[in-house]
């Protein structure tokens, strides 16, 4: 037991990043459209000047390093408050099923990694909502099971289409291949939409309450 460790700031940081993925999402699914088009027109017989095709490729390349880069900032910092709201739990309650380093190395393990999260996210929600409860503190923050499941259901079919993405890509050859990889991708695309809405959803409703777990003593 000991006292809460700050994670405002880590809260506020995973938000801004989110967004910026958010954005850069839509970003994506637009340049993934002009390269529908693209693939379109020539599946249907139609010419395309070298230096458009080149133009495209350029633009795909660059959007998709600039996305990559983000989500991969975006995880970190996210990682960061989830393990740090983890651990500050640990602090009042002395009877959570993980430490509070699974917060972080669970979403790395194969196979683990397709629930532990949730069930740390939920154990988050669940013991800290109960214990302000018990402790008569005002809980204005509605920490639903609906607003996780819905997370974690986006979570795990953005991974899905992540992985196909991928795999196809690196084996696409032909038109038609390559349109069903575009496609994939501004469906996963799409997906980012209610997926960081919802997860910054989480991450502000738990932050506003996060301070009031300083009110209250620790548990023996």
């Amino acid at each position: 037991m000991g006292t809460l460790k700050p994670n405002g700031q880590r809260a506020q940081n995973a938000i801004v990043l989110i967004w910026i993925v958010l954005a850069m999402g839509i970003v994506s699914l637009i340049s993934g459209y002009f390269q529908y088009d693209l693939l379109q027109t020539t599946a249907s017989g139609g010419e395309i000047s070298t230096d458009r095709a080149i133009a495209n490729d350029a633009r795909e390349q660059i959007v998709g390093i600039i996305e990559m880069m983000v989500y991969l900032i975006s995880s970190i910092t996210f990682i960061q408050w989830f393990r740090r709201a983890y651990f500050n739990l640990h602090t009042k309650v002395n009877y959570l099923s993980y430490s509070e380093s699974w917060a972080a190395g669970s979403l790395f393990v194969p196979i683990l990694n397709l629930y532990r999260p949730f069930q740390i996210m939920k154990e988050l929600f669940q013991e800290t909502k109960e214990l302000l409860i018990k402790k008569g503190l005002n809980v204005k923050e509605n920490l639903t099971m609906s607003s996780l499941i819905m997370w974690w259901t986006f979570w795990i079919i953005s991974n899905i289409l992540g992985q196909f993405i991928f795999r196809f890509s690196m084996e696409a050859e032909t038109i038609d291949d390559f349109t069903v990889s575009t496609v994939a991708s501004m469906i996963s695309n799409i997906i980012t939409i209610p997926l960081a809405l919802i997860t910054i959803k989480i991450i502000r409703d738990y932050s506003n309450i996060e301070p009031l777990l300083n009110e209250i003593k620790d548990e023996s």
